[in-house]
């Protein structure tokens, strides 16, 4: 059973997470948000690799 997406630096869900946020790829962070894979991309890099918003579901 799959429970929701967490950072991967604090094992945290978004909401919680208390890590500076910036965009994994251009280290941007404006927009930032964290993604399926655990990792934080800006708006940008979030399209251009084909990466999925992490849900809110199953909290």
């Amino acid at each position: 059973m799959q429970g929701p997406t967490v950072c991967v630096q604090c094992d945290l869900p978004e909401d919680r997470c208390a890590c500076e946020k910036y965009c994994t790829i251009c280290k941007g962070q404006v927009n930032v948000r964290l993604c399926s894979d655990g990792l934080y991309y800006c708006p940008d890099c979030r399209e251009a690799c084909e990466v999925s918003l992490a849900t809110s579901r199953g909290r």
